[in-house]
């Protein structure tokens, strides 16, 4: 999968709100009522992460989820990135 640059980027975030560009990655931070349903949606785009076989760097302290996709194997985000961080937004506005 081909490496998006800079500018594919910045523009493809557009479509995406609260997410960001840094470091190689884009990321997100989620805030939920408490762990119980933070955990819920954590386990709802674990499931969505292994359909798509594209798996998160995440973390998870109490009530806040912050995500950060980048596909390894291109060393850099690609459309695939894009296509689990929609998936993400579905679930994450689903909830």
């Amino acid at each position: 999968m081909k490496k998006l640059s800079e500018s594919e980027i910045e523009k493809r975030l557009e479509e995406l709100d609260g997410w960001d560009y840094v470091d190689g990655a884009i990321e997100t931070s989620f805030e939920f009522k408490n762990f119980k349903d933070a955990f819920s949606v954590m386990t709802r785009i674990a499931f969505e992460c292994e359909s798509q076989n594209h798996h998160p760097d995440w973390s998870n302290v109490y009530n806040s989820l912050n995500i950060r996709l980048s596909t390894h194997d291109a060393e850099g985000v690609t459309e695939r990135d894009f296509k689990l961080a929609h998936s993400i937004e579905e679930i994450i506005v689903s909830n």
